[in-house]
C-alpha cells in the first residue's frame, strides 16, 4: 500500500514537471503574427482589448500588438521593414494612405487574395457600402480590411445656441442657415465684451465657429456630399493621371465663403489638422467641423452640453446631399520572403474576428468610431446604445455615410502623396486668409502645385 501511494506519488510529480515543458511545445505550435498600429491612449487600451480576447479564444494563433508612433511613422516603419524583410504580419494603415499602398505591389497581399488563397470567409459585403468601396478596387475587390472609421461632423455647443436664442436640437442643416447662425452667435459674443465670464451669456465661448482637419472637412468631404469632383479619374480612383479639380468654381466659391466669414468675425483659423479639436472641447467654439470620432474627448472634456449633426450643404449645387466620405485606418496584410500559408491563414482569421458584429459593436461603443459593418451598427442599434446619454447622436455619422448612393465622386480620394497636397491647400488657404491672395488665387495655386505632386507620384510608380 505504501509502495502504491509513492508510485502514484512518484508518476504525479513526473506529469506534473512536464507541464510546463508540455505548455512550452504548445506555445510553441502557435502560428505567430505581429500587428503595428498607431492607437494610444484608450484607443490603444481596446487594441490590445482586441488581442487579448482573440487570443483567449482559440489556441492556435496568437497575436502580437505594438504600437509604433504616428499614423505616417506606422506606414515609414511598415515601408522600411518589408525592404528590410521584417515587415509586420499586419499594418495599420491610414486613409490617406490608402492610394500609396494600392501601388507597393508585392509588398501587400490584398484581401481578396487573402480570401482565395486561405480559404477564411472574410465577407465584404458585410461591411457599409462607403466604407467598403473605400479600400476597394475599382473591380469591387477589397484590398484592405477597414478598421476604424469616421466620418466628418459638424459638433456644436447647445448652450451656446440657447443663448443666442437659436433652437439646440435643430441645428443648421444647410451653409446659408449656418451663416445666419454664426451671425446670431457673434451679436451674443460682441455684447458679452468686458463681462466676467460668469456673467456672460456665451459663456466660455469666444468664437462662433472653427474647424478641424480643414482641407480634409471642407474640400474633400464638402466635394464629396455636393457629388462634385476632387480630381479627375474619380478622384483618382481610376488610375494615376488624376488631375486635381480645386480650381473649379464651387471650390472656390467654398473658400471665399470661409474668407468672408473670417473677415465678418464668424469663423476662426485656429490651425491644421486636429490642432482645432480642443478649442472645441474646451468651450471656445460655438461650432466646429471635425471627425466623429471625436466623441470621446468631448464625453471626456466638455463642461457644456453639445450636439453632434451632419455636415451643411449647398441647396444650390446639390438638392439633397449624399454620402459624406470615411477618414481613420485600415488593416494591411503585408507580405514577407518566407512567410507561410499558415501565417496569412492567421491573418485572414484574425481580420474575420475583428469584424464580428459583437467586436465591431465595442470597438464603436468603446472609441468613438462608427461600427463599420451593418451587422455591428444593427446590434448597437438593438441594445439600445443610441439612446443612452453617452451613445445620443453616436449614429449621426452612420446616418450620414449611408446618406443617399454611393458615386463615383463620393467614394472618397484616392491620390498618391495625399498628405503632401494637403499640406500644399494648407499653405495657400493661409496666405488668403492672411490677405496675400483671394479665393480664386489660392485655389489656382493650390491645384497647379498639387499636380506637380501628383505627377511626381505617377513617374515615380510607372518608373
Amino acid at each position: 500500500m505504501q509502495r502504491r501511494t509513492l508510485l502514484t506519488g512518484t508518476a504525479a510529480l513526473a506529469a506534473t514537471a512536464s507541464l510546463p515543458r508540455l505548455a512550452a511545445q504548445a506555445q510553441s505550435t502557435k502560428t505567430k503574427i505581429t500587428w503595428w498600429h498607431a492607437m494610444t491612449g484608450a484607443l490603444g487600451d481596446q487594441v490590445d482589448r482586441i488581442v487579448k480576447t482573440f487570443n483567449a479564444s482559440q489556441s492556435e494563433i496568437e497575436v502580437e500588438a505594438i504600437q509604433k508612433g504616428t499614423y505616417p511613422e506606422v506606414m515609414t516603419e511598415t515601408i522600411a521593414a518589408w525592404r528590410a524583410n521584417k515587415a509586420p504580419h499586419i499594418a495599420q494603415i491610414f486613409d490617406v494612405g490608402t492610394g500609396s499602398m494600392l501601388q507597393a505591389g508585392p509588398a501587400t497581399k490584398q484581401v481578396w487574395q487573402l480570401i482565395q488563397e486561405t480559404g477564411v470567409a472574410l465577407d465584404p459585403d458585410a461591411y457599409i457600402t462607403s466604407v467598403r468601396d473605400y479600400y476597394s478596387l475599382a473591380d469591387g475587390r477589397l484590398a484592405a480590411m477597414p478598421f476604424n472609421s469616421s466620418t466628418a461632423v459638424m459638433w456644436y455647443n447647445k448652450d451656446a445656441f440657447s443663448a443666442a436664442g437659436l433652437h439646440p436640437e435643430k441645428p443648421p442643416e444647410t451653409w446659408d442657415a449656418l451663416r445666419v447662425a454664426l451671425r446670431e452667435i457673434k451679436a451674443k459674443l460682441d455684447a458679452d465684451d468686458g463681462k466676467p465670464v460668469d456673467q456672460r451669456a456665451m459663456g466660455s465661448v469666444t468664437m462662433p465657429m472653427t474647424s478641424a482637419w480643414f482641407t480634409w472637412v471642407q474640400y474633400e468631404q464638402y466635394a464629396a456630399i455636393h457629388n462634385i469632383p476632387f480630381a479627375t479619374e474619380a478622384n483618382g480612383f481610376n488610375g494615376l493621371g488624376a488631375v486635381l479639380q480645386l480650381d473649379t468654381p464651387p471650390m472656390i466659391r467654398q473658400t471665399a465663403r470661409f474668407l468672408a466669414m473670417a473677415k465678418e468675425g464668424t469663423f476662426k483659423y485656429t490651425g491644421r489638422d486636429s490642432t482645432p479639436s480642443a478649442v472645441f472641447y474646451s468651450g471656445q467654439a460655438a461650432v466646429c467641423f471635425d471627425s466623429s470620432a471625436g466623441r470621446g474627448n468631448i464625453l471626456r472634456s466638455a463642461r457644456f452640453k453639445w450636439g453632434e449633426a451632419m455636415l451643411p450643404y449647398d441647396p444650390s449645387i446639390i438638392a439633397k446631399p449624399i454620402n459624406s466620405i470615411i477618414g481613420g485606418a485600415a488593416l494591411w496584410s503585408m507580405t514577407a520572403k518566407g512567410r507561410t500559408a499558415a501565417e496569412y491563414k492567421a491573418v485572414a482569421t484574425f481580420m474575420k474576428f475583428i469584424g464580428t458584429p459583437e467586436q465591431d459593436m465595442l470597438w464603436g461603443q468603446n472609441t468613438g468610431y462608427i461600427p463599420v459593418t451593418t451587422a455591428g451598427y444593427e446590434l448597437t442599434r438593438k441594445q439600445g446604445y443610441y439612446q443612452k446619454p453617452e451613445g445620443a447622436g453616436a449614429d449621426v455619422p452612420i446616418k450620414q455615410l449611408n446618406r443617399g448612393k454611393v458615386t463615383a465622386l463620393s467614394r472618397g480620394v484616392r491620390l498618391g502623396n495625399l498628405p503632401e497636397i494637403r499640406v500644399i491647400i494648407y499653405e495657400e488657404l493661409e496666405k488668403a486668409l492672411q490677405g496675400q491672395q483671394d479665393a480664386k488665387q489660392a485655389m489656382n495655386n493650390a491645384t497647379e502645385r498639387g499636380n506637380k505632386v501628383l505627377r511626381e507620384f505617377q513617374k515615380s510608380v510607372n518608373g
